[in-house]
Formats: C-alpha cells, structure tokens, sequence
C-alpha cells in the first residue's frame, strides 16, 4: 500500500536530505514541499496526507502552529525534525512522536519512517496516539502561548497578531474576531481558543466573549449585579463577573 506525504522546512537542504533519503522508500510518495508553516497547512487540507515530516522551527508558523491550524481527523502521522529545542525532543521521546534531531543518520531516518508507518497504520481520531500529540501541544502551551490566529478567508491566510485583537465572540461552532473596524469569522471554541491565549492578554469576561485587556478602558456597573467592560474603542461589552474579581484580574494584566 502506497503512503503520501509531504515535507516541511524552511531551508532547502534540509528538504533535499528528507527527499533523498525517502527516494530509497518504495511505499512513500511525496506530494508536496512545503517551505513554511503556510504552505504546510494548505498541503495538508489539499493532500491529506499520510505521513508529514515536519521542521519545529519555522518564522511565522512553526510546527506546532501548523497542526493547530487543521482539523485534528486530517492530521498525518508527524516525523518533528529540529534542530534547537531540546525540550520538545525529550517531551517527544516520553510520548512516543517520534522526531529528527538534525543533522541525522540515514539509519535514524529509516527507523523514523518504520514508526510513522506504524502509527498511520493504527491512528484513527481519537486514539491514543493522537491523544499522546494533543497532550504533548497542550503541555508546550503552557510555556509558549500563541501570538497569531490564522483566518482563513475567500481563499487567502491571514495571521492575526493577538496583541491587536479587541475582543472575540461566541457565535454558534464559529467565533468572531474583532480587530477595530473588522472583524473575522474563524471555526473554534471560545474555551479551546482561550486555553492557547496568554491569560495576562485574555481574560474571560462571560460564556461568551474575551476581552483583550489591554484595551479595557472602564468599567461600569448595571442593574443586578451585572457590569459592562468599555473598551477604548467604545465598544460596551456586558459581563456577569464580579466587579472585584475584575478589577483584580485587570490590575495584574
């Protein structure tokens, strides 16, 4: 049975070693190269295929960044190649993802690829393979919170930087982004959105809307106990917080 993937790195060597050496693999088809996390992304939606061998290390979207930013049942079984994070590399090694410390050997490289036939061959979502990687990146985030959100509208990619978002909505199985007189619809959950957000930038003011607190201007009292957030934009946003745990929240933000 033949297997699809696709290679992602910023430098060209580093593609040129993983093509060569996947040449000596007769089941493996490469479909596309990928210079970056963006093309890495559209690849995968356009492709879906079944192996990836994916850099960590990238501008703009790194590894991590780009399984985030596609349906967990599109993704590949992930050969992570790095060559600076040695902290993934361990995390990796204890969760059994397997990876490539560059520069690696091509008897290194041949055990990679027999792993990621074998995880393909039993990964469906949901499993515990899959559930090991989406630990893994949880865990990751506690130390490193994303800075961008990727839009996807009328076929381009934007990447949203968090810092200049003013609050986002709940709508439905979609959340509005709103960034001064724009706005962007984007498929997620307020709660799993907020889990990857600095919660020094983000505080959860209701079910339904994050509030930048950078751009918090006032605070006002309502009838029963509720409270509206002003923003500097004059955006009202209403919020059934306790005005204290607001003020203590936004005091340290």
């Amino acid at each position: 049975m033949s297997l699809s993937a696709i290679i992602v790195d910023d430098e060209p060597p580093a593609r040129d070693r993983v093509r060569s050496l996947l040449a000596e693999e007769e089941d493996i088809r490469v479909v596309e190269e990928c210079r970056d996390g963006v093309e890495a992304i559209a690849a995968i939606e356009r492709h879906r295929p079944d192996i990836a061998f994916l850099d960590i290390q990238m501008p703009e979207v790194n590894g991590f960044q780009v399984l985030r930013s596609v349906p967990r049942d599109l993704w590949p079984a992930v050969v992570f190649c790095t060559a600076f994070d040695q902290h993934a590399v361990q995390a990796f090694e204890l969760h059994a993802i397997d990876y490539l410390l560059k520069p690696f050997k091509p008897a290194r490289f041949r055990e990679a690829v027999a792993r990621a036939r074998a995880t393909r061959a039993a990964s469906r979502p949901g499993d515990p393979v899959q559930e090991r990687l989406l630990a893994l990146l949880e865990s990751r985030n506690e130390a490193q919170h994303i800075t961008r959100i990727v839009v996807k509208e009328e076929g381009r990619t934007q990447f949203l930087r968090t810092s200049e978002i003013d609050w986002i909505e709940a709508a439905g199985n979609y959340l509005v982004v709103h960034l001064g007189k724009t706005s962007h619809v984007i498929r997620d959950t307020l709660s799993g959105l907020e889990s990857r957000l600095s919660p020094r930038e983000f505080l959860r003011v209701s079910r339904s809307a994050l509030v930048n607190t950078g751009r918090v201007k006032e605070l006002q009292p309502l009838a029963a106990g509720e409270n509206v957030l002003i923003l500097r934009d004059g955006t009202r946003i209403p919020t059934t917080r306790p005005a204290r745990e607001l003020e203590e929240a936004l005091r340290f933000s």
